[in-house]
């Protein structure tokens, strides 16, 4: 008689199969009658959704054999890319350099470090095509370690890839297709722009809607094609200062704008009446997504996409000290 096997082989092999969570309370406080479904991400292993597109990357890297057994991993990272990438390289033997610019938060520089990874610090304000960018800085390391494997999260395809041969089927399955919106925060754009052309494919109907922050050149050039001058904004891991290949507008119905204070209300929010202890671009997502949903009738349902944990953002979001300096409580 064969043994059911009890365990994964590896850390890695538990990422995906998130649950869809309702929101009873925020849609009621908000005069949403829509159902709101959640997908809370930071469930999985390393905590956020990018493990999903790490592992898929990776793999299909060490398939290739662009990434060799023992080989450097170089990525640039607003964190959570990072730390997926950091994971992998962990459990598979694999060093890992990371940049990150020096608007995160310690907790995710922290995690970075304590899966062993080396770690550059990067300034935020400086142009997407500075030297000292955190694009540009993983770019100089990933030349300077020759054999190294460069991820490129923001102009690899791969990253669309994973989320259209994954996510979305994912979502797809769990709801049998019986969802009228999909909503999630534009980052790298992969993953709503993967989701989103797999869900398209399966119905054209099912509205797609963009979080971005005030700040962010996305909103703009969804609206008209038109390039803002980008400004820094303290909500971490969604907007971009410059357009990446990895975003997918054609499947992109609609494009919000969201404040940092809308977004860090909404996370603070999710917590204390939900329970769901997200980050601020998770609150960004719900913000939008209630909005979005106040013009729906009560027998529509919208899934939000909840890129990663709150846990990283104690020192910020979760600080009332924090929050009331950067004026963001009363």
């Amino acid at each position: 008689m064969e043994t059911k096997k009890y365990y994964l082989d590896s850390i890695i092999d538990a990422v995906g199969n998130i649950p869809l969570v309702k929101l009873r309370r925020m849609p009621v406080a908000r005069g949403v009658k829509a159902t709101v479904l959640v997908k809370p991400e930071f469930m999985n292993p390393s905590g956020s959704v990018k493990d999903r597109m790490a592992a898929h990357i990776l793999r299909q890297a060490l398939e290739r054999g662009d990434l060799k057994p023992g080989g450097t991993i170089v990525e640039g990272t607003s964190g959570n890319t990072g730390a997926a990438v950091a994971m992998f390289a962990a459990a598979n033997g694999f060093k890992v350099i990371l940049t990150i610019p020096d608007k995160m938060s310690d907790e995710k520089v922290d995690a970075l470090r304590a899966f062993g990874a080396e770690v550059h610090i990067c300034p935020t304000a400086v142009p997407a095509e500075s030297p000292e960018s955190y694009y540009q800085t993983a770019i100089r390391l990933h030349k300077e370690n020759p054999g190294s494997f460069y991820i490129g999260q923001y102009f690899n395809l791969d990253n669309i890839e994973a989320h259209y041969k994954i996510t979305g089927p994912e979502i797809w399955e769990q709801t049998g297709g019986k969802f009228d919106s999909l909503v999630g925060g534009i980052g790298t754009g992969g993953t709503v722009s993967g989701t989103a052309r797999f869900i398209k494919e399966k119905n054209k109907n099912i509205e797609v809607v963009g979080a971005d922050p005030v700040g962010s050149v996305y909103f703009n050039y969804h609206k008209d094609q038109t390039m803002i001058e980008p400004h820094t904004y303290f909500v971490e891991g969604i907007g971009e200062d410059m357009m990446c290949p990895t975003i997918d507008f054609s499947v992109i119905d609609k494009v919000y704008q969201v404040t940092d204070q809308e977004s860090f209300l909404a996370t603070r929010d999710l917590t204390r009446m939900e329970g769901i202890f997200a980050g601020g671009s998770s609150g960004a997502a719900v913000h939008v997504a209630l909005e979005y949903a106040k013009d729906l009738d009560e027998d529509k349902i919208v899934i939000v996409i909840l890129p990663d944990s709150g846990v990283k953002y104690m020192s910020k979001v979760f600080n009332d000290s924090w929050m009331k300096e950067k004026g963001f409580l009363e």
